[in-house]
């Protein structure tokens, strides 16, 4: 497999590491952005969903994030998310 592949999956873990952060409150999407900005790599500003039409609480978002976790085994971020999740049906 090339870099590539690898590139597109590092993006991949970073922007559900953003929206995870985002999403339970963690930071801000400014607080995203100028971490971005002070390692001068703006155009790997990652989220799956954009901050500027939604907060990524929905149900796909907190899915699709639930599914990343659960795969990478990180069961204290997706107990987090299914909270949220659940919130949001009440």
């Amino acid at each position: 497999m090339g870099d590539e592949f690898f590139e597109d999956i590092e993006l991949l873990n970073e922007a559900m590491e953003n929206a995870y952060l985002f999403v339970t409150k963690k930071v801000t999407v400014d607080d995203i952005y100028d971490k971005y900005l002070k390692t001068g790599n703006f155009n790997r500003f990652a989220l799956p969903f954009d901050p500027t039409t939604e907060d990524g609480r929905t149900t796909i978002i907190l899915e699709t994030l639930i599914e990343h976790f659960t795969e990478s085994e990180e069961y204290e971020k997706c107990a987090e998310l299914v909270k949220i999740k659940k919130s949001l049906t009440n």
